[in-house]
């Protein structure tokens, strides 16, 4: 069978596809990368936003136009919450939520239920880096979320908080680092908590310290960190430099009133705090953050108040997003629900401020030198190809160098940066 995969949304669901398509050439299948030669077609769906939900739908269709033949399956977020929405899209075969995705191997091929469970999950030993799209190789270590913001429909379409085993999480890692991965990102929806459902307060660290010590995973990252789960002592792990620094801390608004409005766990101050002893322990720290511009009854001196704030805390990046009313939430049910275009007016306001410092935090590095993790060539010119890639601060570099660099690790010398990316100049190979 012929199997064309396709994710929206978040890291997580990019890990789990990425899941998916080890067990897939486990069972003897084939991943393809255009729908059009496909026999069926798998969509990790997402609805954090309204905009996401869209983004599935029109996906769908399109995979459908490129080929009427193939079978569809929705799985995800969205297959969660509306089910019998997507089962009306022509050319969907299955909906499969939540709940049940982690038995798509067996819902695709019975008879990959026959297979030795080594074989299945998580692992597979011959698919090396790039195998499934990724020079980097993003571990699923918790899905569902314990806490209750007012906006987020995550924590009903995933239910609560579920951690893996620390030991079979590590065995994966070293596993993908025999298989030839250069970097593990470790994700899920609520990453903070991971280890609590086990009776481990501070599991997240106890996982990383074991990942630092008993794999050679040469660059490891961690995905999304809620500010209020970051335990005392947590920064001193950075003192590995194989644990990168870079950290995205979701903020959502720089407003204390809104943020009580969303049952947000923090404030300006412990925030402000939390990112101070960041910067202070970690050097070269890039902190980046999500925000959500047109929460129900935002005034325009909260929205101030937010714009003031994101600046003086200074983000390497933002990623900003209107709200929008997700089904379930008590946001959703909330009073003082914003035009569409005075929230459109703000978040132009508010991405504009985050190029700006974008492009102050990339200015830092102009003349220094970066390591960079390349991921795949976009061109050419007299220098040779013109590869990309993320240093390890998660600034996305370009430059040129010789025919394969693919999925090694090289220096680079910034030599002029934008808001969003650097160019430079590689050292001899």
């Amino acid at each position: 069978m012929k199997v064309y995969l396709d994710s929206i949304g978040c890291r997580l669901n990019q890990s789990e596809m990425e899941s998916l398509a080890r067990q897939l050439l486990a069972a003897g299948h084939e991943i393809v990368g255009d729908p059009a030669g496909a026999d069926t077609a798998v969509i990790n769906t997402c609805a954090v936003t309204a905009e996401a939900a869209k983004d599935a739908r029109n996906l769908t269709r399109r995979i459908h136009r490129a080929n009427g033949e193939a079978e569809i399956v929705l799985t995800g977020c969205y297959a969660a919450i509306a089910p019998q929405e997507l089962r009306r899209l022509e050319g969907v075969t299955q909906v499969v939520d939540n709940q049940r995705k982690s038995q798509l191997i067996q819902i695709l091929d019975p008879q990959a239920s026959n297979l030795p469970v080594y074989e299945l999950e998580p692992l597979q030993r011959q698919v090396g880096p790039g195998a499934v799209g990724n020079t980097r190789a993003f571990i699923k270590v918790q899905d569902g979320c314990d806490s209750r913001c007012t906006f987020c429909v995550t924590t009903i379409a995933r239910g609560e908080g579920v951690s893996r085993p620390l030991g079979d999480v590590v065995a994966e890692i070293q596993a993908l680092t025999s298989a030839g991965y250069q970097e593990a990102v470790l994700t899920g929806v609520h990453l903070g908590s991971y280890g609590r459902d086990r009776g481990r307060a501070a599991g997240l660290s106890e996982l990383v310290e074991a990942i630092l010590q008993h794999t050679d995973i040469p660059r490891l990252r961690l995905s999304s960190l809620e500010p209020w789960d970051v335990a005392p002592g947590f920064f001193g792990l950075w003192e590995n430099p194989r644990l990168l620094p870079h950290l995205h801390l979701p903020l959502q608004a720089g407003s204390d009133t809104v943020l009580r409005r969303m049952a947000r766990r923090t404030s300006q101050a412990a925030f402000r705090q939390l990112v101070a002893e960041a910067r202070a322990a970690i050097p070269r720290l890039n902190v980046t953050t999500d925000l959500i511009v047109g929460f129900p009854g935002e005034t325009a001196a909260e929205f101030a108040e937010t714009m003031a704030y994101v600046a003086e805390i200074g983000f390497g990046r933002l990623h900003a997003f209107t709200y929008s009313a997700r089904p379930g939430t008590a946001a959703a049910r909330m009073p003082g629900q914003l035009p569409k275009a005075l929230k459109k007016e703000r978040i132009s306001q508010l991405l504009a401020l985050g190029a700006g410092m974008g492009l102050a935090y990339h200015r830092q590095f102009v003349g220094q030198t970066v390591n960079v993790l390349w991921e795949q060539a976009v061109g050419a010119d007299n220098g040779g190809l013109r590869w990309s890639g993320y240093s390890d601060n998660y600034i996305r570099v370009t430059a040129s160098g010789p025919v394969d660099l693919f999925n090694r690790v090289t220096s680079v010398r910034v030599t002029a940066v934008t808001a969003d990316s650097a160019t430079g100049e590689m050292f001899q190979i």
